[in-house]
């Protein structure tokens, strides 16, 4: 590594909305303030609730249903002679 052109790399507070506090790594000066972490997270609680709005999966198939009807219907056509 070339002397003098990276940054200091020190230990930081990282603290998050909910209070957790943990320490890291960082070259960043000072404490780094998080909305969310691993310890209030949805996804690492638990509490995560897969919400499929208007079903969003199935309004996706029939969007490429109708194409592959359409492609099926093209080909049925007759030929020009």
């Amino acid at each position: 590594m070339k002397a003098g052109i990276h940054p200091a790399y020190e230990e930081v507070n990282v603290i998050c909305a909910c209070g957790h506090t943990f320490r890291t790594r960082s070259a960043h000066k000072g404490d780094i303030r998080v909305e969310i972490c691993s310890n209030c997270h949805p996804f690492f609680t638990g509490r995560q609730k897969l919400v499929d709005t208007e079903g969003r999966v199935d309004r996706f198939q029939k969007k490429y249903q109708r194409g592959k009807e359409a492609a099926a219907a093209k080909k049925k056509r007759p030929v020009a002679v």
